[in-house]
């Protein structure tokens, strides 16, 4: 990865920083590659930063480092116990089994560095979904996606789940584009007394630059819409 990447940051707080990641960029070290986007930030913020959470290589958007020790055990406990709310958008051109719901089940790794769901839900990935239309973009379909778990590869293999593998996601069986179109687009979250609550539209990717006014109008909602309550966890082993 190029040293010279703009780092975007979307807020900046005493204890931590919430930025913008780019698509098709690995959030660690590549070997021959180069620099991942976490060391990219440190160097750039010439500070040490602390890692709570990661995104895809493929995966844009919202990222928070923390600037210490004592914010990193903070956000990791936080987002263990589900007390960060994370919003993704993404994008299909193929049509869902069903338009909104969850999808809830466990996970496991399956071949070529995939991921697979299971219907059983002994430590389950849990994502609730609503999905949109735009009459000037037919055959395509935009999801807000709120998942309440953070397994690896969770939010592609649930609408690969749906028979609507994200556009560009070609290892989940999704047409070829020009990116993968999946994007954490907002963070809500209580730190100390504060409320916190960023939202970020993406910025790369024809599909979704094209439709900025259904995402942002579907952003503004997001807290308002009727989720399903939440799953308690209580009934699996976790």
């Amino acid at each position: 990865m190029e040293s010279e990447l703009s780092i975007n940051v979307v807020l900046e707080h005493n204890d931590f920083y919430i930025v913008n990641k780019p698509a098709n960029v690995n959030f660690h070290d590549e070997g021959d590659i180069g620099q991942g986007f976490f060391n990219t930030c440190a160097s750039y913020f010439k500070e040490e930063l602390f890692p709570v959470h990661r995104l895809d290589k493929v995966t844009s958007g919202l990222l928070i480092l923390a600037r210490n020790s004592q914010a990193a055990a903070r956000f990791q406990d936080a987002f263990s116990t589900r007390e960060i709310t994370k919003f993704y958008l993404a994008i299909s051109n193929m049509k869902p089994k069903k338009k909104q719901g969850a999808i809830i089940g466990d996970m496991e790794k399956a071949r070529r560095s995939q991921w697979k769901l299971l219907k059983t839900k002994q430590n389950p990935a849990v994502t609730r979904f609503f999905s949109y239309t735009n009459p000037d973009k037919a055959g395509l379909r935009l999801y807000l996606l709120k998942p309440e778990s953070g397994k690896t590869h969770q939010l592609r293999v649930a609408l690969k789940s749906l028979s609507a593998p994200i556009l560009g996601d070609e290892l989940y069986g999704g047409q070829s584009s020009d990116r993968v179109y999946l994007h954490s687009a907002r963070l809500d979250f209580q730190y100390g007394e504060d409320l916190i609550s960023v939202q970020s539209v993406p910025q790369e990717g024809d599909e979704f630059v094209s439709q900025l006014d259904l995402i942002n109008a579907v952003l503004e909602e997001a807290n308002d819409l009727p989720w399903p309550a939440k799953v308690s966890y209580k009934e699996y082993k976790i």
